[in-house]
């Protein structure tokens, strides 16, 4: 088999996706179906899933100068894909009563995670900026597209003013970049002296611009104030692919990019970029305190989590690549189930999102599954043993340790303690007594039953993975390893 087959072999997964979203817009031409493209969605979806996994022998591939398919690609392929699908099942019984075309919806979805797959896989500065842009335009419909609601209207506009900001620091941190090296490739920025010089004050603007640009897509301090306001207009399953998807793929990106960019090596850059983990540790936390609205919640939750991850590109190990890989699977799919029952709490759609805190009191005396997964959840973001949670914090921690930083490690643990209080907070929300005025979730909207049924598997995942954590820690290590050659 030539170089041009292998290229193609590993450019398949996204490839299939790609012709799933040209099949939904021919489909759209000819007749509305909207269980059709539903399934032509989700099969798509499964079929690049399967694809993934199949290339998982094959070893890395330079599919072009701008993409690399390695095994670590391959682990956040799975991720996004299972994430994508997932919330493509919430999104079934929560538009069943949205009365407007929902076809559209599934065009949106499958073209954002199209986005997410390539900004995985980007090596240079050009796929990066498709990739985002991919990633990022479909999901301004996405959080709009119940538009209706004053509240849906009012986020998507705020996303897309706020991203289409930080995509122009994006691009002015690309052109200084460029400008200083020559180069777009993440491997060719280096310094003008070579490996062992110090970078210019023009790269470390343009490092600490295009930081800027990522650092808003993953909802860190001091550019988290969207993150509440749009998660709560979102419809639940956009926010939902938002606080995984979009936040995985951002995330895998820069990694990448501190592991293969010679100038990220700058100990100004690591100090700064501790300072802004730490301060998204605490300040997501201590804000999440005072949240009735539980996708607000949810949403300073996520800037902790993902301010606890931050620790790891400071730490620069060989095992933060590692502990990366297994945070962002554990946190992944503990977000898919929270936010999954708060889509099913709120399906069919009736105008607004049941995210108020006393919606979901007493929840376990009608919906007893979606309570108990609910509390698995809550107790798996805590950190609390034998959840996978517990695994991606163990491993934060490690890293932080290992590497002796003990300010990052103190900030761990206080952000955890200090999440403890809300998460166990919900729980305890779920099995009070029900008032009079809660909202009566009902089992009414289509693919409701399919839904709940991905929220259960999703919580016996979160214990079995907190039991027996050896399958996620055995692919997170090759990973690590293939990224870390």
């Amino acid at each position: 088999m030539n170089d041009t087959w292998f290229q193609i072999l590993g450019a398949l997964p996204p490839l299939l996706v790609a012709l799933s979203v040209i099949g939904l817009f021919v489909t759209l031409c000819i007749a509305r179906h909207e269980r059709l493209v539903y399934a032509m969605t989700v099969g798509g979806l499964n079929l690049a899933l399967v694809a993934t996994i199949a290339l998982i022998p094959l070893g890395p591939v330079a599919v072009t100068p701008l993409y690399i398919v390695d095994f670590y690609t391959l682990f956040f392929w799975g991720v996004i894909l299972v994430a994508t699908l997932a919330c493509a099942a919430f999104a079934m019984p929560y538009l069943s009563g949205f009365n407007d075309r929902r076809e559209e919806f599934y065009i949106l979805l499958a073209t954002s995670a199209l986005g997410a797959m390539s900004l995985v896989a980007a090596r240079h500065f050009g796929s990066l900026f498709v990739g985002l842009e991919a990633l990022s335009i479909p999901l301004y419909g996405m959080v709009a597209y119940t538009f209706r609601t004053r509240a849906s209207l009012e986020a998507g506009f705020k996303y897309m003013i706020l991203s289409g900001v930080a995509s122009a620091f994006l691009l002015f941190g690309m052109a200084l970049l460029y400008g200083a090296t020559g180069s777009l490739a993440f491997t060719n920025l280096i310094p003008a002296g070579g490996y062992d010089a110090d970078a210019g004050p023009w790269m470390l603007m343009g490092i600490g611009m295009m930081l800027v640009a990522l650092t808003f897509k993953l909802s860190l301090v001091p550019f988290h104030v969207w993150t509440p306001d749009v998660y709560e207009g979102a419809p639940a399953p956009v926010a939902t692919f938002l606080a995984t998807v979009s936040k995985t793929a951002v995330f895998a990106l820069l990694l990448r990019l501190f592991v293969s960019a010679p100038i990220t090596d700058n100990a100004w850059l690591l100090t700064l970029v501790g300072v802004l983990a730490l301060a998204s540790m605490l300040i997501g936390n201590l804000l999440a305190l005072r949240q009735d609205n539980l996708k607000r919640l949810l949403g300073y939750s996520s800037i902790a989590h993902l301010g606890y991850l931050l620790t790891t590109l400071v730490a620069g190990a060989s095992l933060s690549i590692e502990a990366v890989a297994v945070y962002l699977a554990t946190y992944v799919g503990t977000s898919l189930g929270a936010f999954g029952v708060v889509s099913l709490v709120s399906s069919p759609f009736a105008g607004k999102d049941a995210a108020h805190i006393d919606h979901f009191r007493g929840l376990y005396y009608k919906r007893p599954v979606l309570a108990v997964s609910m509390a698995i959840m809550m107790l798996s973001l805590a950190g609390i043993p034998l959840t996978m949670g517990f695994i991606g914090k163990f491993y934060i921690l490690s890293v932080t340790m290992a590497s002796g930083l003990w300010w990052l490690t103190g900030g761990v643990i206080v952000g955890s303690g200090i999440a403890l209080f809300y998460y166990l907070r919900v729980m305890a929300i779920l099995f009070m007594d029900r008032p009079a005025h809660a909202r009566e979730p009902q089992l009414s909207g289509t693919g409701d039953n399919w839904a709940q049924t991905v929220v259960w598997l999703l919580a016996a995942a979160t214990i079995l993975m907190g039991i027996y954590p050896a399958p996620l820690i055995d692919l997170a290590a090759v990973a690590g390893i293939t990224l870390g050659s």
